[in-house]
């Protein structure tokens, strides 16, 4: 047992809030020896509470900590991909969050006063959701905030404790233990798993005495939310040297309730709290908009980029997810984005484990997979922003000719950086994947995300749900397989007079059979049934061989 935390008290409430949703009410807990719950979460921002809607939605009685009492102020993320409202609409979450943002599929990029050419980042048909949603990072919480609610009265074992501010954390061979200081004085509790979503800046990864090892780029960026009645289309609009020279780059999104996302490239050697000032900040939008448009400043910001990771997501018993793991640049948007594919992965495995139908090595497959997902998120970010910021006159001037060539070659475009969108991982080299039948369409190999597609009930990652499926394309299999502990139902489908299902699980194969995981990525895939095969891939993907 750790010494008493010495701290008599924090403030009810440390930040300006957007939305109160947990005000800090007196647990149990604080008048009890220390209460041992199955997870805890720390941080109640988007990654942790998506982790605990998880754990909730599949009855894994789940605890969130956090220091403050609701959602602060502030757009921060806007931008949510197409696999992260497929997740968040697995989770009964993303049918508000579509309603309240604003769809977009099309970009553009800019030299100076140029158009250079635009890009659609869906163009192909047959999908339940649009490539993006811009959305205000307060709104995308409220509504898993909400969802919560809602399974919650359901019976969901889900609780959130708001002004609960973790203070130390003791590994233990089986558990961890926390210090948590409240409004009334400290208290301690355990878990047999912490899953640590703290944030770019993570308390916990301090007190654990770990680190991130990474880049930090020589770059700074204004973030500028305006509300303004204004015409421009719902896309993305990126400047390299743009004309109104209110920066190296810029960048214009439309958000919900008239409120638009500006980003402006200052470079390294600035004074932050004079670039801060309103009249600094209308001065730049104003060069880029016209004197004579009327706007409102809502949020400013200034942010360095900062491309790194922790060695390993997996401490113990101590598991990392989001910002706290991994951090990227925000052109691309892979921030918030990967920290829900993050919980996507995890949240079935630790499920498993707890239940006793996988060993704990399981859980080592997350490190591996999502450290894979980062890396992946981190050489794109870097790229992108090794593009958008040349460091040497001899860089710049490729990157210029580059956009010089794409006004008019198109195999020049695909040069172009102005930021590689958020798409979801595949985990090639996973322990867990199975074997590959080799004439069946590489997009959906195993490690792959299962792509969308209309089916005959509405929608084929909405029919798959969120358990072990064995998904059949003209082929015969029984309805349900019980191995392993696990049941793993079937869901039968006919490709015929269906282009979508054909091109993107069949192809010129006449059927397949595919193990999908509950993540909805593919564990493996075969040309028939067979009942041994199967079982072994499922074994596998349990990390049980």
């Amino acid at each position: 047992m750790t010494a008493p935390i010495a701290t008599p008290e924090i403030p009810a409430q440390r930040q300006n809030l957007a939305f109160t949703l947990y005000p800090y009410v007196k647990s149990p807990d604080q008048e009890a020896v220390a209460r041992r719950h199955p997870v805890v979460v720390v941080g109640a921002g988007p990654i942790g509470l998506a982790a605990a809607l998880d754990l909730g939605r599949q009855g894994v009685p789940v605890l969130v900590l956090d220091d403050n009492e609701g959602i602060g102020e502030g757009s921060r993320a806007i931008c949510f991909s197409k696999r992260a409202l497929e997740i968040c609409d697995r989770l009964g979450a993303a049918g508000p969050m579509l309603e309240k943002g604003v769809v977009w599929n099309l970009g553009k990029v800019f030299h100076d006063d140029r158009l250079l050419y635009e890009f659609n980042l869906l163009p192909e048909a047959g999908h339940a959701f649009p490539a993006f949603i811009n959305l205000q990072q307060p709104y995308f919480e409220k509504f898993l905030h909400d969802t919560i609610v809602a399974v919650q009265a359901a019976g969901a074992p889900i609780e959130i404790r708001g002004c609960n501010r973790v203070e130390a954390v003791t590994p233990r061979t089986d558990h961890v233990a926390l210090d948590v200081m409240t409004p009334d004085g400290p208290y301690r509790v355990e878990a047999d798993w912490l899953i640590a979503c703290d944030g770019a800046r993570s308390p916990l990864r301090g007190m654990l005495g770990l680190g991130f090892e990474g880049r930090v780029f020589e770059d700074n960026f204004l973030i500028a939310d305006v509300r303004m009645t204004a015409d421009f289309p719902t896309e993305r609009w990126f400047w390299f040297e743009p004309h109104f020279k209110s920066g190296a780059s810029a960048l214009l999104h439309k958000q919900p309730d008239d409120v638009w996302r500006i980003d402006f490239q200052l470079g390294w050697d600035i004074d932050r709290k004079a670039e801060l000032e309103p009249a600094r900040v209308r001065a730049r939008v104003d060069a880029m908009l016209g004197p004579e448009v009327e706007y409102e400043l809502v949020w400013t910001s200034i942010y360095t980029f900062q491309c790194r990771r922790m060695e390993r997501f997996r401490q113990g018993r101590v598991i990392f997810a989001g910002d706290a793991a991994h951090q990227v640049s925000p052109f691309g948007a892979r921030g918030a984005n990967s920290g829900i594919q993050d919980v996507d992965n995890l949240c079935w495995k630790l499920k498993l484990v707890l239940e006793g139908m996988a060993p704990e090595r399981l859980l080592d497959s997350y490190d591996a997979e999502r450290v894979h997902g980062a890396d992946e998120n981190i050489l794109n970010s870097t790229r992108a922003t090794d593009f958008i910021t040349p460091k040497t006159p001899v860089s710049k001037l490729f990157r210029n000719a580059v956009l010089d060539l794409a006004a008019t070659q198109p195999f020049a475009r695909s040069i172009v950086n102005s930021g590689r969108l958020s798409v979801p991982c595949t985990y090639d080299g996973s322990s867990l994947n199975g074997p590959d039948c080799e004439n069946l369409p590489a997009r959906t190999r195993p490690g792959s995300p299962v792509p969308d597609a209309p089916v005959a009930d509405g929608w084929l990652l909405q029919a798959l749900g969120g358990g072990f499926t064995l998904m059949t394309f003209d082929a015969e299999a029984p309805e349900v397989i019980k191995a392993h502990g696990v049941i793993v139902r079937r869901l039968a489908l006919t490709a015929t007079g269906n282009a979508a299902l054909q091109a993107r699980f069949l192809g010129e194969a006449p059927a397949a059979v595919y193990l999908i995981r509950p993540d909805q990525h593919v564990a493996a895939r075969w040309s028939r049934y067979d009942e041994t095969a199967v079982r072994a891939a499922l074994a596998r993907a349990l990390a049980l061989e």
